[in-house]
């Protein structure tokens, strides 16, 4: 439940996402920085924290002697989270993250209570003048995906989708406009109601049912399993019933998914060592961060030996167009399930759109649990 409504909350900070700066916290230079880590899980959880955990060793490795890193697992309710937190501050950590939407009260109190700290949070909406948020767009990953795998005659997908809400859907969305657009230029013929079959879990982790639903999916004839939970179950479900999949959070196929096509993953590095260096130059300021391709905020895997170069090569000029900020993913004309227009023709979704997004776009088959 810690992340199940990251996203319907974000709409409200990101209604002033381009102007994301506020009062500076940090007011001179610093030879080394303290930062601290408040983590959901343990490190080896093969998703979600594994993922922050990856983050801060390229921290590490990119600064080197200029940062101190302490790091906390299992934080998980807000009462631990405040207790965490706290104990940070108190230490005299400069910088302190919060890497979970269930982290955002606690780390605003105790951002308020130590003005002369920063704060740093994972997916939230509320700030503070010491106190900015952070997060990834991963609809984009997702697009990539789904392009590859259109691309590749995939046109009877089934996804193991986790919460419902927007952030989920938008990734959904965007995998499902990926694998129309893939089928298309390949020219493979296909179910326009019915390319992306979706099942959803009501968790962002649970692997029993992870691996019943993508059982389930792959003996009904599925022909690829689209992980998006926090562990790789569902995906290497899918390979023991001999059935590819796409991987998602961190490459699944380092965790036993030897037939994921390719993952779609977080990558938080480059965002812990901006930040950090921020406060090492003492030019730190409030923002309300989302970033894409255009700054290395997400990533996908290597390809699986499987991918043909030739749609290797299509996708990856794709995500070139994303590293330098040409992203349209959500430009219209784009329709939903039950053929309304939602984006019209040559306009593109907003990213209040985007973050309050509560429909699926044509092709997908299943609908959102209340």
């Amino acid at each position: 439940m810690q992340r199940t409504i990251r996203f319907v909350a974000l709409f409200c900070a990101l209604a002033v996402f381009c102007c994301a700066a506020a009062v500076a916290n940090a007011a001179e230079k610093k030879d080394k920085v303290k930062a601290a880590f408040a983590l959901l899980e343990t490190i080896d959880d093969q998703g979600w924290t594994t993922a922050h955990y990856d983050g801060i060793q390229y921290l590490q490795e990119k600064l080197g002697d200029k940062v101190e890193v302490g790091y906390t697992e299992n934080v998980i309710n807000p009462a631990d989270a405040e207790r965490v937190l706290r104990d940070y501050a108190e230490q005299g950590y400069d910088v302190i993250f919060a890497t979970t939407f269930g982290h955002m009260d606690p780390a605003l109190q105790v951002a308020k209570d130590f003005p002369d700290t920063t704060f740093e949070h994972c997916s939230g909406y509320k700030t503070a003048p010491n106190m900015g948020t952070y997060f990834g767009r991963m609809y984009q990953a997702e697009y990539l995906a789904g392009y590859m795998a259109g691309l590749m005659g995939y046109s009877n997908v089934g996804t193991v989708a986790t919460q419902p809400i927007p952030e989920p859907i938008r990734g959904i969305n965007a995998f499902t406009l990926g694998l129309t657009r893939g089928l298309d230029e390949a020219g493979i013929k296909y179910d326009p109601e019915k390319i992306n079959t979706v099942t959803w879990l009501k968790a962002w982790r649970d692997p029993i049912n992870e691996t019943t639903l993508a059982e389930t999916l792959a003996a009904r004839g599925h022909d690829l399993i689209r992980q998006m939970a926090d562990t790789p179950d569902s995906a290497k479900a899918a390979c023991a019933a001999g059935t590819p999949a796409i991987g998602y959070g961190v490459d699944s196929a380092k965790y036993g998914a030897d037939c994921a096509l390719v993952s779609t993953e977080w990558n938080w590095g480059p965002i812990y060592v901006q930040q950090v260096q921020q406060v090492l130059d003492g030019d730190w300021k409030m923002q309300e961060y989302w970033g894409g391709f255009e700054d290395n905020a997400i990533k996908i895997s290597e390809f699986n030996k499987d991918v043909p170069q030739d749609v290797q090569d299509k996708v990856n000029a794709v995500k070139k167009e994303f590293e330098a900020g040409n992203e349209a993913i959500f430009t219209g004309p784009i329709y939903a399930q039950n053929g309304t227009l939602m984006v019209k023709e040559g306009e593109q979704a907003s990213d209040g759109d985007l973050l309050t997004m509560r429909w699926l776009v044509k092709g997908v088959s299943g609908s959102i649990p209340e």
